[in-house]
């Protein structure tokens, strides 16, 4: 088996949580590190978070790399809300036995990114991207020599889940998404308008429940938390699960359709800050360098979680 080099760069975050278990799960990924970032809740706890998944998905062999505190230009920015206090919903916290490995994270994606064959290391960003956009910025060669750069991040037609027009992780660092865009990596980005599609009915939890493994207890408890979460703050029985998305695109492409645009963010209004302008008109556009996720296959991507935390078919 040819596997995917990988770096996931992430803000755990209940359904960061979620997407881990299913990449720690995956064979066919070769799992080179996890960057952290300030996000969903601070870096010294997003970090923590990462390596207490890795401790409960048995796989202390991948190294977990602390990252960028804050956003380029702004005040950090927490979705504890939606994530619980500690960012993994009802888990209890604990110290895991394993620490951060030395150096920061923008080295280590560089380093790993730039010793290896051109494009042959994709990059999964489920949090703000400030940490790609600092490892642009330290080394501009970056840009071309990454593989696939699938992103959970934007939303257009589904509206923001922030503000009235942005999605939070675009949101929570419009400057760094500006960068990246603009760098000439492959990004393809996977927005409301695709991760909306992705909910945890109750059957689905239920299904994962079943399974046994602490992969597929830690995926449906964070799915239980926020079942919870969003029916007291959103209304909503099925919670959408973002953040597996773009693990799910690498592993299995034809769960998604995708088109071709052209993505510019908002940086400058306080009203649409974040806001992602996604063109599909190459005659409006000029070029379209990138790609937006319209829509998914859900119970594809349930497929691939109950799979990958260990069980057989679908749910």
């Amino acid at each position: 088996m040819n596997r995917q080099s990988l770096i996931i760069d992430c803000d755990p975050g209940v359904d960061d949580a979620v997407a881990l278990m299913l990449a720690f799960g995956a064979g066919e990924f070769e799992l080179l590190a996890i960057t952290a970032v300030g996000g969903n809740v601070p870096v010294g706890k997003t970090a923590r978070n990462a390596r207490m998944l890795r401790q409960i998905a048995g796989r202390e062999d991948v190294p977990v790399f602390m990252g960028a505190d804050r956003p380029l230009r702004r005040e950090p920015a927490g979705a504890g809300e939606f994530h619980g206090a500690e960012g993994l919903g009802d888990l209890t916290p604990f110290e895991p036995d394993a620490p951060c490995a030395d150096g920061h994270a923008v080295d280590a994606i560089i380093d790993l990114v730039m010793t290896r064959p051109a494009r042959s290391v994709a990059l999964a960003v489920m949090g703000p991207m400030t940490n790609l956009a600092l490892a642009l910025r330290k080394a501009p060669g970056l840009a071309e020599r990454l593989g696939p750069v699938a992103v959970m991040g934007g939303a257009r037609s589904e509206g923001g889940n922030i503000t009235a027009s942005a999605e939070f992780n675009i949101w929570a660092d419009p400057d760094a998404a500006a960068e990246v865009l603009a760098s000439g990596c492959d990004a393809v980005l996977f927005g409301l308008d695709a991760t909306h599609q992705v909910r945890a009915t109750e059957q689905r939890i239920a299904a994962l429940e079943t399974i046994g493994t602490a992969k597929a207890e830690t995926a449906a408890s964070m799915m239980r938390f926020s079942q919870r979460i969003e029916r007291e703050i959103v209304g909503w029985d099925a919670p959408p699960v973002h953040d597996p998305c773009p693990v799910a695109w690498l592993l299995k492409p034809e769960l998604f359709e995708l088109a071709r645009c052209h993505i510019r963010v908002e940086t400058e209004s306080d009203l649409t800050r974040g806001h992602t302008a996604v063109e599909f008109r190459e005659a409006v556009a000029g070029t379209l360098p990138h790609r937006w996720a319209t829509s998914t296959d859900a119970d594809g991507v349930f497929a691939l979680i109950a799979a990958a935390t260990g069980a057989a078919g679908t749910i």
